[in-house]
């Protein structure tokens, strides 16, 4: 009886790991080499030799995300929701291109800071600039598509962040969004919480419970950067590989607003994280995507993270999450037109 109670559990547990990235991935590679065993070996090389070029990105990155995670650094985004209005929408999108959130940490921190009473203004350009960047996710977008396509999207995380803000700020003076939040605020999403009030401290090896934390984090983000960036050249290298620049041209190539559109269209739903984004945005880009249209898909897909959104909405009010939506979706056409231009 035992084992047909553990029946069910070892399933879900069998069909976890076939859905993990590592898993994945070599049954990607696995389908090639039986079906088209001439290209396997091309597709093995173009992903082994991207992961390869990356890692020393991934070596900084994931030393400097456990280091602020060590520090205690991530407490520092609570000043920056302290003083004016126009101060504190400054301040927050700036901040949000810094912290060291994930999608799902930033939602009880939000929640708190509503509760507190401060502006919804201030917590929305913080909002929609922290999912789009932070430091690893910078060192990663640079490796797989150059420095002046990742600067691009930090100054459109920071970008949509005041434009989020201030639209927020006149809409709120219009009368608007009175009571942001539903009745209770919500927990993570995914586990983790919002960070403490205490202060930053820099010399963090001089704690025995922060160099744990520091190895703790170093060896979760490498293995977590790892896993996602194997998975996204594999699939890169099937995209150069099988196909046909011109499928991607004709949709999402050229000039002009429409491809901009359709991009950040399709990026919502078909929502990637900044990790696995880079590198399939860099094979659609040699395969014809715009500039434009890849910078419009990368900043549209990263507000709509799906466990996020589903935290969200169970946040605040559903005017709050349409404004949300549609402050994401614009800000990220304007940033890849102006981009375009650029």
């Amino acid at each position: 009886m035992a084992d047909l109670a553990q029946t069910p559990r070892r399933g879900r547990m069998a069909l976890d790991g076939l859905q993990s990235p590592w898993s994945l991935g070599a049954l990607i590679l696995l389908a090639v080499a039986l079906l088209d065993l001439g290209n396997f070996w091309p597709v093995l090389r173009f992903a082994a030799a991207a992961l390869l070029s990356t890692s020393k990105y991934i070596l900084f990155a994931v030393t400097l995300l456990a280091y602020l995670k060590a520090t205690g650094a991530e407490a520092l985004v609570a000043r920056g929701f302290v003083g004016r209005e126009t101060r504190m929408i400054l301040f927050a999108a700036l901040l949000g291109g810094l912290a060291p959130f994930c999608s799902c940490e930033v939602i009880p921190f939000i929640a708190g800071l509503l509760a507190l009473g401060a502006p919804l203004s201030a917590v929305m350009a913080f909002w929609l600039a922290s999912p789009l960047i932070d430091p690893p996710t910078l060192l990663i977008t640079a490796a797989a598509l150059g420095w002046p396509f990742a600067i691009a999207k930090a100054v459109s995380a920071v970008g949509l962040g005041l434009f989020g803000g201030f639209v927020v700020k006149a809409l709120r003076g219009a009368g608007l969004f009175a009571q942001p939040l539903r009745k209770e605020p919500v927990k993570s999403c995914c586990g983790c919480g919002a960070p403490k009030a205490a202060r930053p401290n820099w010399r963090f090896w001089q704690e025995e419970a922060r160099r744990a934390t520091f190895r703790k984090e170093f060896v979760e983000n490498a293995l977590f950067l790892l896993k996602w960036l194997a998975f996204a050249y594999v699939l890169e290298a099937l995209l150069v590989t099988y196909v046909r620049p011109e499928w991607i041209a004709s949709l999402v190539g050229g000039e002009g607003l429409m491809p901009i559109a359709i991009a950040a269209v399709v990026g919502m739903p078909a929502y990637l994280n900044s990790y696995v984004a880079p590198p399939l945005l860099a094979g659609l880009m040699a395969q014809g995507m715009s500039a434009g249209a890849a910078l419009a898909f990368m900043v549209a897909g990263a507000v709509s993270s799906i466990p996020a959104m589903a935290a969200v909405w169970s946040l605040v009010k559903p005017r709050v999450f349409a404004t949300y939506l549609g402050l994401g979706l614009s800000g990220a056409i304007l940033s890849g037109v102006v981009f375009q231009l650029i």
